[in-house]
Parts: C-alpha cells; sequence; structure tokens
C-alpha cells in the first residue's frame, strides 16, 4: 500500500508547481524562471547522468534530433506557456485545464497511432470538454460567445496540447535503448541551450530573495524529485496504476491555491472540475470499442 505514496507525491509537487507558477508572475520573468529551472535540474542531474549517457552515446547519436524535440515541447513549449498564462488567469484555472491533457493524449492516439476508439473515449472527451468550457467561461457560457476565452486560459490549452504532442511522440518514438534517467537529463540539457537565447533577449527581473525559493522547488522539486518518484511508482505499480493519480492534480491545484495565494473557489470550479475528471475516468474505464456499442440491437 505504501507504494501508492509515490505517485501521490509525484502529483502533490506538481499541483504545487502550478501554484509556484502563479506566484512566480510579477516576481520573475517567464524566460528567466524557465531558463534558471532547467540550469538548475541540468547541474543536479549531471552527477547521476553524465556517465552512464557518455557510456551510452552510441546508442543516443542517432536520436540526438528527437531528444531535442522532445526538450523543446515537453519543457520549453509547455513551461514557458504556463508561465506567461500564470499572468493572466488563476492557478486553479491552470490545474483544471490541465487535467484535459489526458483526453489531449487521448484524441491525439486515435488520430496519430491508430488507437481504437472506444465509447468511452467520446462520452469522457464529451464530459471534459463540457468541464473545461465551464470553467474558462466562469460558469457562464453564453460569455464565451460574445468575449471569447480569457487569454490566460487559451495559453494554458497551448501548454498542455504541446505537453500531449510530447507525450504522442515519446510513445512513437520508443527510445528503448535510452533509459528512462538518461532521456530525461538530455531532454533537459536541449531545454537549456533553447532557452539561452531567450533569456539573453528578453527582459530580466533578476533573482532576489523573493523569487530564489520559487526557482528552486521548480527545479529541484518539480524538475527532479517529482520525475524519479514518478518514475519509481511507474516501476512499482505500472504506468496504468500510477497515471489515475494524475486525476487529483486539479483539486490538488485548488486546495495549495486557495492556502497560499487566497484564491476563492467558486461553484463552477466543482462542478467544471467534477466534469473534467469524471470524462477522464470514463474514458479510462470505459473501453468497449465503439463500433461494437454502435453494433448493438
Amino acid at each position: 500500500m505504501w507504494q501508492y505514496a509515490f505517485p501521490l507525491l509525484a502529483v502533490v509537487i506538481w499541483s504545487g508547481n502550478t501554484v509556484v507558477s502563479k506566484m512566480a508572475a510579477g516576481t520573475i520573468a517567464p524566460a528567466e524562471i524557465s531558463f534558471y529551472r532547467w540550469l538548475l535540474a541540468a547541474v543536479l542531474f549531471t552527477p547521476l547522468a553524465l556517465r552512464p549517457v557518455l557510456r551510452n552515446w552510441p546508442a543516443i547519436r542517432p536520436r540526438l534530433g528527437r531528444i531535442a524535440v522532445l526538450g523543446l515541447l515537453g519543457m520549453v513549449a509547455y513551461q514557458c506557456l504556463a508561465y506567461y498564462a500564470a499572468y493572466l488567469t488563476t492557478a486553479t484555472h491552470m490545474g483544471i485545464i490541465g487535467s484535459l491533457t489526458p483526453m489531449m493524449v487521448l484524441a491525439l492516439s486515435i488520430l496519430l497511432l491508430g488507437q481504437g476508439l472506444s465509447a468511452g473515449a467520446v462520452a469522457g472527451s464529451v464530459l471534459s470538454i463540457a468541464g473545461v468550457l465551464v470553467v474558462v467561461s466562469s460558469g457562464d457560457l453564453g460569455s464565451l460567445l460574445t468575449s471569447g476565452a480569457n487569454l490566460g486560459d487559451a495559453l494554458m490549452l497551448l501548454a498542455m496540447l504541446a505537453y500531449a504532442v510530447y507525450v504522442i511522440l515519446l510513445k512513437r518514438w520508443k527510445m528503448k535503448d535510452v533509459p528512462a534517467l538518461q532521456l530525461l537529463y538530455l531532454q533537459i540539457v536541449a531545454a537549456v541551450i533553447a532557452l539561452l537565447p531567450l533569456y539573453l533577449l528578453t527582459p530580466k527581473m533578476g533573482l532576489s530573495a523573493a523569487n530564489l525559493p520559487l526557482v528552486g522547488f521548480a527545479g529541484l522539486m518539480a524538475s527532479m524529485v517529482a520525475p524519479l518518484v514518478w518514475m519509481h511508482a511507474v516501476a512499482r505499480i505500472g504506468p496504468s496504476r500510477a497515471s489515475m493519480f494524475f486525476n487529483l492534480i486539479p483539486l490538488l491545484t485548488a486546495l495549495i491555491a486557495a492556502g497560499l495565494l487566497g484564491e476563492s473557489l467558486a461553484p463552477y470550479h466543482a462542478v467544471g472540475g467534477v466534469l473534467t475528471v469524471l470524462g477522464v475516468l470514463l474514458a479510462e474505464i470505459w473501453t468497449a470499442p465503439l463500433r461494437l456499442q454502435l453494433a448493438r440491437p
């Protein structure tokens, strides 16, 4: 039973990191915290991963292009968009929108990987999309037709789409010759290299006593501890059981945001969050092929 503490710890850290992204808004520039975060993670990972990477270089070298693409999507595009979104929306909204990611991954798996369309995928998608619409419209769906979605919510949707594409490419490319720790380290290095020009060319606020703890949490806990704990959880209980813990992220993010940021929880947050999570659960549990469901008399 104690093994379930590992995926729980990982999602608690990642939920906290969404709140940290919001706390960073106005304290440190998005390009700065992105660069410092991954630079810190790269420095901390180097003693663990550099020698194994060098030993495994013949297997890694032909995959460097793909590894760079993964780093750009999963660490640069996803996290930078999330930091910019934090300027314009709440951490609670970010957490609930983030819970749509499994549905995005499922949709892309059907389109790009040829995964069969299930009845649960269809019904779950409808529920999850309805939940996100409730949240981004602040409970007033009619407002979406007149004023559109909040820009911060839209940026968060783009961030999660980038992460969903990252997950799909990770599945499609199947780099079995590159162990998970080495692959993570190389993606982090690619992210640091890609973020350096952005860091140099954009305005900076500088490191301070106010933002150093945020950089430390993002670089150590969210970028290093959480992935290591998650990999351990997947190895112990399997990816399917571990992935179920992702459904706790909207709730945990909302609770942490309420406690640390004083964000108020409105009824539409509960409605939207429940609909989104129910949609994901329905897609995971109801896996009967859609064609069989339609063929029934």
